[in-house]
């Protein structure tokens, strides 16, 4: 099991030769190649799944979170051998396909299609990207490397920086800007797929401040 993007582990793309290779030795043992999608799935890398951005395709994968816009809701998706092990009857959860959830992942699903979500979210990522490359190069002493896809960025902040990605979190959303550390030394920026250009704007000018 494995993040096409590695989220908590400090916003590491996954790399396509690796990916690569698992699927073949996956392929060669009768194994089962699965992805964690609840983070970068759903439109975040800028292709609808992550996977698709490492040009392999997972027997099984995971989604939740952005599924439902906000409303509570997790699905697994699985092809060939692997969609013929939970049969009807063998597994089964209280609260599973429960009207609003499925009504609210319906929606999401219809809100994206209809309204070029994904072209959005590439303009935006490059938008973010192209801005805190700009502020590293500034602070060269503080930031280092800008990495992630789509709308899901992260800056290095340097183990000599005197502060640490948290506390760097915390001082910003003081000022009203709201961004969670990815591990101890990366700052994660996830701003919403709607996020426009001027709200991007103004949410690297407050990070630099």
């Amino acid at each position: 099991l494995m993040e096409p993007l590695q989220g908590e582990g400090g916003i590491i793309p996954g790399n396509p030769e690796f990916f690569k290779a698992a699927r073949q030795l996956a392929d060669d043992s009768g194994a089962l190649l699965m992805c964690d999608e609840v983070q970068i799935g759903m439109g975040r890398s800028g292709h609808l799944w992550g996977h698709q951005k490492l040009g392999v395709e997972p027997d099984v994968f995971t989604s939740a979170k952005a599924l439902g816009g906000g409303v509570p809701i997790g699905a697994m998706m699985a092809r060939g051998a692997a969609a013929d092990v939970l049969t009807p009857g063998t597994h089964a959860s209280t609260y599973g396909g429960n009207p609003l959830a499925c009504a609210a992942g319906v929606a999401v699903a219809k809100y994206m299609a209809d309204n070029d979500l994904l072209d959005n979210v590439e303009a935006r990522g490059e938008q973010i990207a192209a801005g805190l490359i700009k502020i590293a190069e500034k602070y060269p002493n503080i930031l280092g490397e800008v990495r992630g896809w789509g709308l899901l960025r992260g800056v290095v902040v340097k183990d000599d920086a005197g502060c640490t990605a948290g506390e760097l979190v915390g001082d910003v959303m003081k000022e009203g800007l709201l961004l969670v550390p990815a591990g101890p030394s990366v700052v994660r920026f996830v701003p919403p797929l709607i996020v426009n250009e001027a709200q991007i704007d103004q949410a690297l000018e407050m990070f630099e401040e």
